[in-house]
């Protein structure tokens, strides 16, 4: 069988299979804390397993860039919504189907949700047949939409639901009520009692009074009251009632799975343009990347941390943005600068420029131009093992080794701050054989490093520096520029930091 139309993979590629587990680097780049921010209130729909299967095509990226391209459109934006929100309410029909227990009540929760549902696509088929699409992606559902609802088969199912709806909103009787017993009759013309008594009361009024009217609430489930009232309205319709049986039988399965693929898989889009939205009313730039299997060229410009860019927006206040390159035959990021100055946000910033790319998503930044990965390898320090220098040097060496095992020239490995438990000698040997294994592989690397020695390794080695303000040393700029390593450049600010300037230790020896 084959599988649906998507609106999420072109159709003549291979789908990746659908990870459900977060690939490991997830947590180091904040990725879980951004899938878990944009999937947040669409649960229904299990959309991390998409954000975490990246594609493995341009062409295929391109693909949901087109997609996207359409959905920045808000009024084809809100139809869909729309859309969304009436296929909720069909699987709320079908769920209190499922749990009626009276059968003609549960015959109504179908037929209201096909009705509700065969409503809905006509609905969009109109909407998406008069949008200006440009992506293959809705274009090709719309085709489908146009073909599926100008069927015999749905114009059949919607015209049968909708009679029959109306046939029981016109139906009419009369119940009876003598002590405990109920009997449900034919209608005869009967007056309105309760008009009857509205009138003979109405004498008793005496302007503006304290209402102490009340609504009863309306529950799903039916008592068994209502149930033997029900049973005789369709005893006495029997005709109808049966085709309704007959309708609901023939239509178990009146869902069409590309009409249901289409309203989970478009989530996907939404959930994240949504997430987006606020960061770009505040300014922050995203852009549609241009992504290649072949070149290994990265430039952007404005990048930033999108993890942190959520969190700030919300405070009020906005990420500082950088650029960054590499072009050819440079491969390695080498990234010094004092503590807290932004080097670790600015190699997160990377990797997930890098991932969302993959995904065919906006991506943070003014413009880009990236490499298609076809892995991500980060290697941060774990939190369990920060006391225990003996173990992270074996940490950092088996993970390492694993790495290098497994990346391919296409892979981007992100290290921050690598052989920091053991001699300032030995991390240097350590570090400088890695770095050459990776120049090597010829794999894509950013190295946060507080070894200035790493940057000045050959052509293929580029130097970024985290920047503190011109006129205070301790005031971190969070920006990162190409420049050459410098750690004296710092060295004023930590010894400012724990008075060891030339003034502050003349000013404690001072009789």
């Amino acid at each position: 069988m084959s599988e649906p139309y998507s609106v999420l993979f072109p159709p003549d590629e291979p789908r990746p299979p659908l990870q459900r587990e977060p690939p490991p680097f997830f947590r180091d780049l904040l990725l879980d804390q951004v899938v878990e921010a944009i999937t947040a209130g669409r649960e229904e729909y299990d959309l991390k397993p998409f954000f975490h299967t990246p594609l493995a095509s341009s062409s295929a990226v391109l693909f949901r860039q087109e997609v996207l391209r359409d959905l920045e459109d808000a009024s084809l934006r809100a139809e869909i919504l729309a859309f969304s929100a009436s296929m909720r309410a069909v699987r709320a029909d079908l769920s209190a189907a499922e749990k009626a227990t009276y059968l003609r009540q549960r015959e109504r929760w179908v037929l209201d949700a096909v009705a509700r549902y065969c409503e809905a696509v006509s609905r969009l088929a109109q909407v998406l047949s008069q949008a200006s699409l440009r992506s293959r992606g809705l274009l090709g559902f719309s085709d489908h939409l146009r073909a599926y609802t100008a069927s015999s088969a749905f114009r059949l199912l919607a015209e049968e639901a909708e009679g029959l709806r109306r046939q029981l909103a016109s139906l009419r009787y009369t119940v009876f009520l003598r002590g405990l017993r109920v009997e449900v009759r034919p209608y005869a013309g009967e007056p309105d009692y309760s008009e009857e008594i509205t009138l003979t009361f109405q004498r008793f009024r005496q302007g503006d009074t304290k209402e102490y009217r009340f609504s009863f609430p309306d529950w799903p489930e039916m008592n068994h009251v209502e149930a033997r009232i029900l049973d005789g309205v369709a005893e006495l319709h029997a005709d109808l009632f049966s085709r309704i049986s007959r309708f609901c039988t023939a239509h178990r399965d009146f869902l069409d799975p590309r009409i249901v693929a289409f309203d989970r898989e478009v989530q996907f889009y939404l959930a994240y343009l949504e997430f987006i939205a606020p960061l770009r009313q505040a300014g922050l730039p995203f852009c549609y990347p241009e992504v290649s299997e072949t070149s290994k060229e990265v430039s952007a410009d404005a990048v930033f941390d999108l993890a942190l860019a959520h969190k700030l927006v919300r405070e009020g206040s906005l990420p500082v943005c950088n650029d960054l390159s590499l072009t050819d035959p440079e491969r390695i990021l080498v990234v010094t600068g004092p503590n807290q100055g932004g080097k670790t946000t600015f190699a997160r910033a990377f990797g997930q420029l890098h991932f969302l790319a993959s995904l065919g998503l906006p991506v943070p930044g003014r413009t880009a131009r990236l490499p298609l990965p076809d892995q991500i390898f980060t290697h941060f320090q774990r939190a369990e093992l920060a006391t225990d220098l003996h173990g992270r040097l074996e940490d950092d060496l088996l993970r390492i080794r694993q790495i290098l095992r497994s990346a391919t020239p296409r892979s981007i490995v992100i290290i921050n701050e690598i052989f920091s438990s053991t001699t300032l000698q030995d991390a240097l040997f350590l570090s400088q054989r890695v770095a050459s294994a990776f120049l090597e592989l010829d794999v894509l690397c950013v190295w946060v490093t507080f070894l200035d020695e790493l940057s000045r390794l050959g052509e293929k080695v580029v130097s970024m520096v985290a920047l503190v303000s011109p006129h205070n040393p301790e005031e971190r700029t969070y920006r990162v520029v190409r420049r050459p390593a410098d750690g004296l450049a710092y060295a004023l600010a930590l010894a400012k930091k724990y008075g060891l300037t030339y003034e502050q230790v003349r000013e404690r020896v001072r009789p």
